[in-house]
Order: structure tokens, then sequence, then C-alpha cells
């Protein structure tokens, strides 16, 4: 019996994906090809990640537009039988817009529980004692006096990360978002959002360029029975107590002039998204602004924040 005709429960692989490599001016084409050949699903990624080559592809108010694509970029399709994966792999090759291009496998994909795969790599997540992010699949721990409901989805942002945790961590211990107006820059899932708005916070912005990110903000608020506002960032106006901003080094020092001039005075700003050996090249950026320090630091990564002076 072969692999497609396999049962759904016997270890036999239903699914093929065709893996290629694809300079960036041809991936639409392939894509297109991909597509008229039946293929149920095509992702593109970057062929030269967690390399030296990786190109991060990212928008920020006041950075140039993004890139459209990776320089070579790889792109998996999936089909239902082997014989489709290769089959469009050998109608693809003599096309001239494939000249370039490189097959570099075909492979059997399992048949996978996702759902019971996913949950059981996401359990309750501790950021004080008394503070826990618990997916809606699992009761809170008996300790828990404050939680955010928040299962994964598409937006970066469940209390698993370093950055996260050290953001949440200074949001429950400091005291410092109680009946402040709070601005939550690069918002991801709205999980520091959420946060803030559960320590009290008087009224909470939460913004980002990525569309999904503003929806999944808005579910998650509304699953959870807090109240913010939530969308691009044009939403953010103002002066604000407490600005959050867990990004990554490079954005955050090109947003530095734009989030310390949303710093209200007597308010703090708390960036994340840094790694250590990055700090001074942050600290180098707010100078202008305000005196960044770092507040906390796990697992290489660092958070740092600052108080704009009353005066």
């Amino acid at each position: 019996m072969s692999a497609a005709e396999s049962g759904p429960n016997d270890g036999a692989a239903r699914w093929h994906e065709l893996v290629l490599r694809v300079p960036e001016a041809h991936v639409e084409d392939v894509c297109d090809a991909l597509e008229a050949l039946q293929a149920l699903s095509i992702s593109v990624e970057d062929a030269d990640a967690d390399t030296p080559q990786e190109q991060a592809l990212y928008g920020e108010p006041g950075l140039p537009p993004p890139a459209a694509g990776w320089q070579r970029s790889r792109v998996t399709a999936l089909f239902d039988t082997e014989t489709q994966a290769r089959e469009a792999a050998a109608l693809l090759q003599p096309q001239d817009f494939f000249a370039d291009c490189e097959v570099v496998e075909v492979r059997p994909v399992q048949e996978v529980d996702w759902v019971r795969l996913t949950q059981s790599q996401f359990e309750p997540v501790p950021v004080t004692e008394d503070f826990w992010i618990v997916p809606s699949w699992h009761e809170p721990p008996a300790q828990a006096r404050t939680v955010l409901r928040l299962d994964p989805g598409l937006a970066f942002g469940t209390g698993t990360h370093p950055t996260t945790r050290m953001c949440l961590r200074w949001i429950a211990t400091r005291g410092a978002v109680a009946a402040q107006r709070v601005l939550d820059y690069g918002c991801g899932s709205g999980i520091l959002a959420m946060a803030a708005a559960r320590f009290r916070a008087a009224e909470v912005d939460a913004v980002d360029i990525d569309p999904a990110a503003v929806q999944a903000t808005r579910a998650n608020a509304a699953a959870n029975g807090v109240a913010l506002r939530a969308g691009p960032p044009e939403l953010a106006q103002g002066a604000y107590g407490v600005v959050l901003a867990n990004i990554l080094a490079t954005p955050l020092k090109v947003l530095a002039p734009l989030l310390c001039g949303h710093v209200a005075p007597g308010g703090h700003l708390v960036l994340a998204g840094i790694l250590a050996r990055q700090a001074d090249e942050l600290r180098a950026a707010y100078a202008p602004w305000l005196a960044l320090e770092v507040g906390d630091e796990e697992e290489g990564w660092v958070l740092m924040s600052a108080r704009r002076p009353t005066a």
C-alpha cells in the first residue's frame, strides 16, 4: 500500500511537501505556477534564516518601506500525494523563470493532531507568584489572583518569551501603571496592554502596524473583559504616564524620538526586545531624550527603562 493510500492512523504520510530555493525575482512566478499545479498550500520563508545572512523584513513609522521579499526564499508547497509533488517539480524545472531556482527535496508530512500538540506545548505561565497567563483550556492555578486568558495565535506575545515576561513583571511589580494613561507600542497579541488594564491603568492604547495584531488584541481584550483601544500607530496621541515597547533593538533605535515624545513628565518608558550586548547601543540612541538603564535581564535579553523628570 502506498503512502497516499494508507489510512489516517497507521503512521504513514498523508501529504507531501515540495521544497524549493528561489531568488526574490522569481518567487511570485513560482508561487503562481504551484497554485496552478494544485498545491494545497504554499509558504515562503527566508532561505537564510538563522544564519548571518538572515534578512529582517519589517515596517515602522519613520523607516524606509519594507523590502518586498528575501533575496533567497525557501518556498514550500503542500500536495495531496508524493506523485503530485514530484510531477510539480518536474514541470517547474524546464520553465524559463525556474533557471536560477533549485529543488531542495520532496518530503512526507506525517499526520498530526495539531490541536492536541499545540495545547500540550502551552501551559500556564507564572509572571509573579499570583499573576499568571493561562490558556483557555487550562484552569488557573490555585495561587493565581490575577489572570489573563491567552491562547497562541498569529500575533506575537503569549507570555512565554523572556522579553514579554520581563515587561509583565515590570507592570505587575512596579505599581506604575495604576491610574495612568498607558501606551503599548507594537502590541502583538495585546498582552502588555491587557496586563496594564488588569493593574488598574486609567486608559490603555495598543497600536501595531500589523492589522492581524490589532484584530488579535481586540479579540483578546474582549475575551478577558478588559477595556482598551487598539489600532494603527496613528491612534497614539499625546502624552502617556507609561509607554511600553517590546519590539527589537533596530526599530527601537529608529523610534527613539517618537516613543520619547509620548512620555509625559514624570512618566516611564519601558523597552524590551533587546539583547544584553545591545544595551549600550540603545542607551546611546535614547540619550538625547531620556537616560535608559537596564532594569531586568533574562536568558540574554534585557529590559531597559527610563523616567522623564517632572520638571
